[in-house]
């Protein structure tokens, strides 16, 4: 069986490992991967849908796996399915509840899924004026995909009237900011729930913990993620009970209702507040670095997973009752300005599982190429087993300028 892998990151390269320690018979294929994923398979340079549709035709995949929100929202699962090519994950119309946040916040009220207030704007002075007004701190979003950094948490009327000035005068985004949604900023605490939809329901994974910000203690910059527990430690059964009610159910309703039917994977994050859980954004592929810490846990085949979601058949998730940590190491000033293509040292010597971020191989060596380098994972009896296991294997691990956060997980 030949599989295509879609993504450069960790995410991509645990899938993968995931993959073929299930299934150690497949031919796996990534594009573009990293120096992780070479040593699963064969990493490719294709960049474009017609690109990757032609070489999944030629080489006559079996199943292509989609890492990047761009090409679903640019519709690659449409051109491989118009070839008759299999493929995991929603198609263009679908992908727009990841792609367009006024897109999926309209589908929340809709359809009755619980999320915060919101207003749409297109016009820097209807936004000011309704920002002067508005509590703080207050929630700011570029309507489309801005490489994860679209968000701002506004905690006076200066930082929304810059913000707003940002995005929709001096298009800091381009065309992702040519919408904003304003909205009311939800105080609690975060989890993330990755899912399986076979077209007809919505399997939930083992909840998660993700640590976005770059300095100890949840301060400083957003990140792409600096390390994730799973499950989350914070996040109840009645959490998870209100959640299938008042977030999944509707969102099932709404997916049925609009005709959004797809086999793939419905990610949600969520802020769970003393009124309830939230559903903060839908994304339409696996988290990151989410799936690299709970794929661990998972005792489930998954490419029997994914193939029973593309034949819209019943999936019984299974789960390991262990915890696990991952850590990110990143490159020094990450989220800003950071140097490359430093020699990592050590990864011989790591006990546990790891997955390369932003790593190249150069010359026989494994050299940064990315803010995010990186993913520990412990995994334990307990959630303090697990992070120690992740910390004890750090320590065997280095690069110039590496940096990551001490306390992921931490009580």
């Amino acid at each position: 069986m030949k599989i295509l892998i879609i993504g450069n990151g960790g995410r991509e390269h645990a899938i993968g490992w995931k993959i073929k320690k299930d299934n150690p018979e497949v031919t796996l294929y990534f594009s573009k991967g990293n120096a992780g994923t070479e040593t699963l398979g064969e990493n490719l340079n294709l960049q474009t849908i017609s690109q990757l549709t032609e070489f999944a035709e030629k080489t006559e995949i079996d199943l292509t796996i989609v890492g990047s929100e761009e090409l679903l929202v640019d519709g690659i699962v449409d051109s491989f399915q118009r070839n008759g090519l299999k493929i995991l994950g929603p198609h263009k119309a679908a992908a727009l509840l990841e792609g367009s946040k006024e897109f999926a916040k309209n589908f929340m009220h809709k359809y009755g899924v619980k999320t915060a207030k919101y207003k749409v704007f297109n016009n820097f002075t209807e936004a000011h004026e309704y920002a002067k007004d508005h509590e703080y701190p207050l929630v700011i979003k570029a309507d489309g995909l801005a490489a994860g950094k679209g968000v701002v948490i506004c905690e006076d009327q200066y930082e929304a009237e810059k913000t707003l000035d940002d995005i929709l005068n001096k298009k800091i985004f381009g065309d992702a900011g040519a919408h904003v949604v304003i909205e009311e900023y939800l105080e609690g605490f975060e989890a993330s729930i990755l899912s399986i939809y076979n077209g007809k329901d919505i399997f939930p994974f083992i909840s998660a913990k993700d640590h976005k910000k770059i300095g100890e203690g949840e301060t400083g910059l957003n990140t792409g993620g600096m390390g994730v527990v799973a499950p989350n430690p914070y996040f109840t059964n009645e959490h998870f009970e209100a959640f299938k009610k008042d977030i999944l159910q509707p969102t099932l309703k709404g997916l049925k209702e609009e005709k959004l039917f797809f086999a793939g994977v419905i990610f949600f994050g969520l802020m769970i507040t003393k009124d309830g859980v939230y559903l903060l954004e839908y994304n339409m592929r696996m988290g990151d670095p989410e799936t690299q810490a709970v794929l661990p846990l998972l005792k489930n085949n998954l490419l029997e997973v994914f193939n029973s979601a593309l034949h819209g058949e019943p999936i019984n998730l299974d789960w390991e009752e262990k915890h696990s940590a991952c850590v990110v190491l990143t490159s020094g000033g990450y989220p800003l300005n950071y140097e490359k293509g430093f020699e990592i040292r050590g990864l011989d010597k790591v006990n546990t599982t790891w997955f390369i971020a932003g790593a190249t191989n150069k010359e026989h060596k494994i050299v940064t190429s990315g803010g995010r380098v990186l993913n520990v994972v412990g995994v334990g009896n307990s959630l303090e087993d697990a992070r120690k296991i992740a910390y004890n294997d750090i320590k065997n691990v280095h690069f110039d300028y590496e940096y990551f956060r001490h306390d992921i997980g931490e009580i």
